[in-house]
């Protein structure tokens, strides 16, 4: 069994970065697809960034692109999310997930595509 365990969040002022780290426990191949994904209250989860294991080919979501950089440590089997310049409205709880079969166009994007999920971390981000 898997088990993803994340961290990092907490309360920062805007402008400020913040890393957030997803440490994977268990089996965990290479071939896996690696993601970030937001949740705030009363909305659906957002994709925000993934990384493909194997070739650390990274994706990210038009909102987050250039702020934030997804990155992955093979030793310490850890995936992480830096994020810089933060605004408020990046205020949310992120997940950690991992996709076993990311084939298809997009499914790196896609939340049914993955397999695993962390309990998540909360991020707020003050104006």
């Amino acid at each position: 069994h898997v088990q993803l365990v994340e961290s990092g969040g907490g309360l920062v002022q805007a402008g400020d970065s913040r890393r957030l780290a997803c440490a994977a426990s268990g089996s965990t191949f290479s071939t896996w697809v690696w993601g970030w994904f937001l949740q705030v209250p009363g909305k659906e989860r957002d994709f925000v960034a993934a990384i493909r294991w194997s070739n650390d080919e990274t994706y990210y979501a038009d909102g987050v692109k250039g702020r934030f950089a997804i990155s992955r440590d093979s030793i310490k089997n850890t995936v992480y999310l830096s994020m810089s310049s933060l605004r408020p409205e990046d205020t949310a709880v992120y997940y950690c997930a991992a996709d076993t079969h990311c084939y298809g166009s997009g499914c790196y994007e896609s939340i049914s595509e993955y397999d695993y999920w962390g309990r998540g971390t909360r991020v707020t981000v003050s104006s």
